[in-house]
Protein backbone atom coordinates (compact mmCIF):
# COMPACT_ATOMS: atom_id res chain seq x y z
CA UNK A 1 0.00 0.00 0.00
CA UNK A 2 1.33 3.43 -0.89
CA UNK A 3 2.10 6.03 1.73
CA UNK A 4 1.76 9.78 1.91
CA UNK A 5 0.26 11.33 -1.20
CA UNK A 6 0.14 7.86 -2.76
CA UNK A 7 -1.91 6.23 0.00
CA UNK A 8 -4.75 4.37 -1.68
CA UNK A 9 -7.76 2.29 -0.76
CA UNK A 10 -7.17 -1.45 -1.36
CA UNK A 11 -9.41 -3.01 -4.03
CA UNK A 12 -9.73 -6.80 -4.48
CA UNK A 13 -10.65 -6.35 -8.16
CA UNK A 14 -6.97 -5.74 -8.89
CA UNK A 15 -6.21 -9.42 -8.45
CA UNK A 16 -8.08 -10.13 -11.70
CA UNK A 17 -6.71 -7.22 -13.73
CA UNK A 18 -5.41 -7.93 -17.22
CA UNK A 19 -2.12 -6.27 -18.19
CA UNK A 20 -1.21 -5.31 -21.77
CA UNK A 21 2.33 -6.38 -22.73
CA UNK A 22 3.42 -5.80 -26.33
CA UNK A 23 -0.04 -6.42 -27.74
CA UNK A 24 -1.05 -9.32 -25.49
CA UNK A 25 -3.35 -9.14 -22.48
CA UNK A 26 -2.16 -11.27 -19.59
CA UNK A 27 -3.55 -11.91 -16.09
CA UNK A 28 -1.75 -9.79 -13.53
CA UNK A 29 -0.10 -12.81 -11.91
CA UNK A 30 1.37 -13.86 -15.28
CA UNK A 31 2.36 -10.39 -16.51
CA UNK A 32 6.14 -10.60 -16.79
CA UNK A 33 9.01 -9.31 -18.92
CA UNK A 34 12.39 -10.84 -19.67
CA UNK A 35 15.24 -10.65 -17.16
CA UNK A 36 17.22 -9.28 -20.13
CA UNK A 37 14.80 -6.40 -20.65
CA UNK A 38 16.52 -3.01 -20.67
CA UNK A 39 14.21 -1.72 -17.99
CA UNK A 40 15.03 -4.53 -15.58
CA UNK A 41 18.75 -4.64 -16.35
CA UNK A 42 19.44 -0.89 -16.38
CA UNK A 43 16.32 1.17 -15.71
CA UNK A 44 16.48 2.13 -19.40
CA UNK A 45 13.01 3.38 -20.23
CA UNK A 46 10.34 6.01 -19.69
CA UNK A 47 6.92 5.91 -18.08
CA UNK A 48 3.75 7.86 -17.32
CA UNK A 49 1.09 7.65 -14.64
CA UNK A 50 -2.39 8.26 -16.06
CA UNK A 51 -5.69 8.96 -14.31
CA UNK A 52 -9.08 7.91 -15.72
CA UNK A 53 -12.19 10.01 -14.99
CA UNK A 54 -15.58 8.91 -16.31
CA UNK A 55 -13.83 6.83 -18.96
CA UNK A 56 -11.63 9.74 -20.05
CA UNK A 57 -7.84 9.68 -19.62
CA UNK A 58 -7.05 13.03 -18.05
CA UNK A 59 -4.54 15.24 -19.87
CA UNK A 60 -3.51 12.35 -22.11
CA UNK A 61 -1.98 14.59 -24.79
CA UNK A 62 0.34 16.21 -22.25
CA UNK A 63 1.39 12.84 -20.87
CA UNK A 64 2.07 11.45 -24.35
CA UNK A 65 4.08 14.56 -25.23
CA UNK A 66 6.33 13.84 -22.25
CA UNK A 67 6.55 10.12 -22.98
CA UNK A 68 7.54 10.49 -26.62
CA UNK A 69 9.95 13.32 -25.81
CA UNK A 70 11.59 11.06 -23.21
CA UNK A 71 11.94 8.18 -25.67
CA UNK A 72 13.45 10.54 -28.23
CA UNK A 73 15.91 11.80 -25.62
CA UNK A 74 16.94 8.19 -24.88
CA UNK A 75 17.13 7.56 -28.64
CA UNK A 76 14.76 4.63 -28.99
CA UNK A 77 11.60 4.06 -30.99
CA UNK A 78 8.45 3.25 -29.01
CA UNK A 79 7.19 1.34 -32.03
CA UNK A 80 3.63 2.66 -31.87
CA UNK A 81 2.45 6.10 -32.88
CA UNK A 82 0.28 8.18 -30.56
CA UNK A 83 -3.01 6.97 -32.03
CA UNK A 84 -1.94 3.33 -31.83
CA UNK A 85 -0.74 3.69 -28.25
CA UNK A 86 -3.95 5.49 -27.27
CA UNK A 87 -5.99 2.69 -28.84
CA UNK A 88 -3.96 0.11 -26.87
CA UNK A 89 -4.65 1.99 -23.62
CA UNK A 90 -8.37 2.15 -24.32
CA UNK A 91 -8.46 -1.53 -25.35
CA UNK A 92 -6.82 -2.39 -22.03
CA UNK A 93 -9.40 -0.36 -20.12
CA UNK A 94 -12.21 -2.02 -22.07
CA UNK A 95 -10.82 -5.51 -21.38
CA UNK A 96 -10.91 -4.69 -17.66
CA UNK A 97 -14.40 -3.10 -17.74
CA UNK A 98 -12.82 0.19 -16.67
CA UNK A 99 -14.14 2.51 -19.37
CA UNK A 100 -17.11 3.56 -17.26
CA UNK A 101 -15.49 3.15 -13.86
CA UNK A 102 -13.98 5.63 -11.47
CA UNK A 103 -10.82 5.41 -9.42
CA UNK A 104 -8.69 3.94 -12.21
CA UNK A 105 -4.97 4.61 -12.42
CA UNK A 106 -2.67 3.42 -15.23
CA UNK A 107 1.08 2.92 -15.21
CA UNK A 108 2.29 3.13 -18.81
CA UNK A 109 5.86 1.85 -19.12
CA UNK A 110 8.12 1.70 -22.17
CA UNK A 111 11.67 0.33 -22.20
CA UNK A 112 14.28 0.02 -24.92
CA UNK A 113 13.56 -3.71 -25.16
CA UNK A 114 15.33 -7.04 -24.69
CA UNK A 115 19.13 -7.16 -24.81
CA UNK A 116 21.41 -9.92 -26.09
CA UNK A 117 23.42 -9.62 -22.89
CA UNK A 118 23.10 -7.55 -19.69
CA UNK A 119 25.19 -4.60 -20.81
CA UNK A 120 24.40 -0.89 -21.06
CA UNK A 121 25.27 -0.28 -24.74
CA UNK A 122 21.97 0.27 -26.62
CA UNK A 123 23.48 -1.51 -29.63
CA UNK A 124 23.12 -4.88 -27.89
CA UNK A 125 19.34 -4.48 -27.82
CA UNK A 126 17.91 -7.20 -30.06
CA UNK A 127 14.19 -6.58 -30.00
CA UNK A 128 11.60 -3.82 -30.23
CA UNK A 129 10.63 -1.61 -27.32
CA UNK A 130 8.79 -3.29 -24.46
CA UNK A 131 5.43 -1.61 -23.78
CA UNK A 132 3.43 -2.38 -20.64
CA UNK A 133 0.02 -0.94 -19.77
CA UNK A 134 -0.89 -1.76 -16.16
CA UNK A 135 -4.33 -0.49 -15.05
CA UNK A 136 -5.52 -0.66 -11.45
CA UNK A 137 -8.57 0.21 -9.43
CA UNK A 138 -6.80 2.74 -7.26
CA UNK A 139 -8.56 5.48 -5.33
CA UNK A 140 -6.57 7.98 -3.21
CA UNK A 141 -7.34 7.82 0.49
CA UNK A 142 -9.63 10.88 0.99
CA UNK A 143 -8.40 11.35 4.55
CA UNK A 144 -4.93 12.27 3.30
CA UNK A 145 -6.38 15.16 1.28
CA UNK A 146 -7.82 16.53 4.53
CA UNK A 147 -5.22 15.82 7.20
CA UNK A 148 -2.13 16.57 5.09
CA UNK A 149 1.41 15.27 4.79
CA UNK A 150 4.59 15.45 6.83
CA UNK A 151 7.75 16.20 4.83
CA UNK A 152 11.42 15.91 5.73
CA UNK A 153 14.21 17.75 3.91
CA UNK A 154 16.79 15.18 2.82
CA UNK A 155 20.48 15.46 1.94
CA UNK A 156 19.88 13.91 -1.51
CA UNK A 157 19.74 16.73 -4.05
CA UNK A 158 18.07 17.17 -7.41
CA UNK A 159 21.14 17.44 -9.60
CA UNK A 160 22.30 19.23 -12.71
CA UNK A 161 20.93 18.09 -16.08
CA UNK A 162 24.42 17.11 -17.28
CA UNK A 163 24.48 14.42 -14.57
CA UNK A 164 20.92 13.13 -14.90
CA UNK A 165 18.32 15.42 -16.38
CA UNK A 166 15.39 15.71 -13.97
CA UNK A 167 13.13 16.54 -16.92
CA UNK A 168 13.38 12.90 -18.04
CA UNK A 169 10.72 10.66 -16.50
CA UNK A 170 12.95 7.60 -16.69
CA UNK A 171 12.70 4.18 -15.07
CA UNK A 172 15.91 5.02 -13.25
CA UNK A 173 14.59 6.66 -10.07
CA UNK A 174 17.37 5.79 -7.63
CA UNK A 175 17.90 9.45 -6.74
CA UNK A 176 14.26 9.75 -5.66
CA UNK A 177 14.26 6.35 -3.96
CA UNK A 178 17.24 7.31 -1.81
CA UNK A 179 15.44 10.51 -0.85
CA UNK A 180 12.29 8.55 -0.03
CA UNK A 181 14.25 6.13 2.18
CA UNK A 182 15.79 8.96 4.20
CA UNK A 183 12.42 10.66 4.69
CA UNK A 184 10.81 7.38 5.74
CA UNK A 185 13.58 6.73 8.27
CA UNK A 186 12.88 10.20 9.67
CA UNK A 187 9.21 9.35 10.11
CA UNK A 188 7.92 11.55 7.28
CA UNK A 189 5.51 10.79 4.44
CA UNK A 190 7.72 12.13 1.68
CA UNK A 191 11.04 13.86 1.05
CA UNK A 192 11.53 17.53 0.31
CA UNK A 193 14.52 17.86 -2.02
CA UNK A 194 16.75 20.87 -2.62
CA UNK A 195 18.54 21.85 -5.82
CA UNK A 196 22.36 22.09 -6.09
CA UNK A 197 22.21 25.72 -4.89
CA UNK A 198 20.23 24.93 -1.72
CA UNK A 199 16.90 26.25 -3.00
CA UNK A 200 13.76 24.12 -2.75
CA UNK A 201 13.28 21.95 -5.85
CA UNK A 202 10.51 19.36 -5.41
CA UNK A 203 9.51 16.24 -3.49
CA UNK A 204 10.66 12.72 -4.28
CA UNK A 205 7.42 11.73 -6.07
CA UNK A 206 5.29 14.88 -6.17
CA UNK A 207 5.74 18.60 -6.82
CA UNK A 208 5.85 21.14 -4.01
CA UNK A 209 4.19 24.52 -3.48
CA UNK A 210 3.91 26.99 -0.62
CA UNK A 211 1.45 29.80 0.08
CA UNK A 212 2.70 33.08 1.55
CA UNK A 213 0.39 36.08 2.10
CA UNK A 214 -2.04 34.85 -0.54
CA UNK A 215 0.68 34.13 -3.11
CA UNK A 216 1.41 30.63 -4.41
CA UNK A 217 5.11 29.81 -4.92
CA UNK A 218 6.76 26.84 -6.55
CA UNK A 219 10.29 26.23 -7.73
CA UNK A 220 11.68 27.54 -11.01
CA UNK A 221 11.24 24.04 -12.40
CA UNK A 222 14.90 23.89 -13.43
CA UNK A 223 15.59 20.84 -11.26
CA UNK A 224 12.36 18.87 -11.40
CA UNK A 225 10.21 16.93 -13.80
CA UNK A 226 7.85 18.98 -15.95
CA UNK A 227 4.84 17.92 -13.89
CA UNK A 228 1.48 17.71 -15.64
CA UNK A 229 -0.56 18.43 -12.51
CA UNK A 230 1.97 21.09 -11.48
CA UNK A 231 1.37 22.87 -14.77
CA UNK A 232 -2.40 22.57 -14.48
CA UNK A 233 -2.38 24.05 -10.96
CA UNK A 234 -0.30 26.99 -12.16
CA UNK A 235 -2.86 27.53 -14.94
CA UNK A 236 -5.71 27.34 -12.42
CA UNK A 237 -4.06 29.97 -10.23
CA UNK A 238 -3.63 32.29 -13.19
CA UNK A 239 -7.25 31.82 -14.30
CA UNK A 240 -8.56 32.44 -10.77
CA UNK A 241 -6.40 35.55 -10.25
CA UNK A 242 -4.38 33.84 -7.53
CA UNK A 243 -0.84 35.27 -7.70
CA UNK A 244 1.50 32.42 -8.63
CA UNK A 245 5.28 32.53 -9.01
CA UNK A 246 7.91 30.07 -10.21
CA UNK A 247 10.98 31.24 -8.34
CA UNK A 248 13.92 30.34 -6.13
CA UNK A 249 13.09 30.17 -2.43
CA UNK A 250 14.76 28.69 0.62
CA UNK A 251 13.73 26.61 3.60
CA UNK A 252 13.35 29.83 5.58
CA UNK A 253 10.56 30.81 3.19
CA UNK A 254 9.07 27.33 3.57
CA UNK A 255 9.10 27.31 7.37
CA UNK A 256 7.42 30.71 7.42
CA UNK A 257 4.73 29.78 4.89
CA UNK A 258 1.03 30.00 5.69
CA UNK A 259 0.21 26.82 3.76
CA UNK A 260 1.98 24.18 1.68
CA UNK A 261 0.85 21.44 -0.67
CA UNK A 262 1.97 18.87 -3.19
CA UNK A 263 0.62 18.01 -6.63
CA UNK A 264 0.61 14.81 -8.63
CA UNK A 265 -1.42 12.83 -11.14
CA UNK A 266 -2.56 10.23 -8.63
CA UNK A 267 -3.82 12.34 -5.71
CA UNK A 268 -4.15 15.80 -7.26
CA UNK A 269 -3.64 18.58 -4.69
CA UNK A 270 -2.66 17.39 -1.19
CA UNK A 271 -1.97 19.69 1.79
CA UNK A 272 1.30 19.62 3.71
CA UNK A 273 0.93 20.38 7.40
CA UNK A 274 4.42 19.70 8.78
CA UNK A 275 7.97 20.07 7.42
CA UNK A 276 11.10 19.12 9.38
CA UNK A 277 9.13 19.06 12.63
CA UNK A 278 7.72 22.54 12.06
CA UNK A 279 3.96 22.99 11.84
CA UNK A 280 3.03 24.86 8.65
CA UNK A 281 -0.69 24.77 9.33
CA UNK A 282 -2.79 22.80 11.79
CA UNK A 283 -5.10 21.67 9.02
CA UNK A 284 -5.85 22.19 5.35
CA UNK A 285 -5.72 25.93 4.61
CA UNK A 286 -8.16 28.02 2.56
CA UNK A 287 -5.97 28.38 -0.52
CA UNK A 288 -5.26 24.64 -0.66
CA UNK A 289 -8.95 23.88 -0.21
CA UNK A 290 -9.84 26.28 -3.02
CA UNK A 291 -7.23 24.78 -5.33
CA UNK A 292 -8.50 21.28 -4.57
CA UNK A 293 -11.96 22.41 -5.65
CA UNK A 294 -10.65 24.13 -8.79
CA UNK A 295 -8.64 21.05 -9.71
CA UNK A 296 -11.63 18.72 -9.28
CA UNK A 297 -13.70 21.04 -11.47
CA UNK A 298 -10.92 21.10 -14.09
CA UNK A 299 -10.79 17.29 -14.12
CA UNK A 300 -14.56 17.15 -14.60
CA UNK A 301 -14.36 19.55 -17.55
CA UNK A 302 -11.55 17.49 -19.00
CA UNK A 303 -13.67 14.33 -18.71
CA UNK A 304 -16.58 15.98 -20.49
CA UNK A 305 -14.28 16.95 -23.35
Amino acid sequence: MGTGAHTYLPDPRNEAVKVWINGTLKPRAEATVSVLDSGFVLGDGVWEGLRVHHGHIAFLDRHLDRLYEGAKTLDFDIGLNRDELTAAIRDTLAANAMLTGEGVHIRLMVTRGVKATPYQDPRVTIGPATIVILPEWKTPDPEVAKRGLKLFTVHVRRGYPDVQDQKLNSHSKLNCIMACIQATKAGADEALMLDPHGFVATCNSTHFFIVRKGEVWTSTGDFCLGGITRGVVIELCEAAAIPVFQKNFSLTDVYGADEAFTTGTFAGVVPVTEIDGRTISAERGPVVERLQTLYRERIEREARG
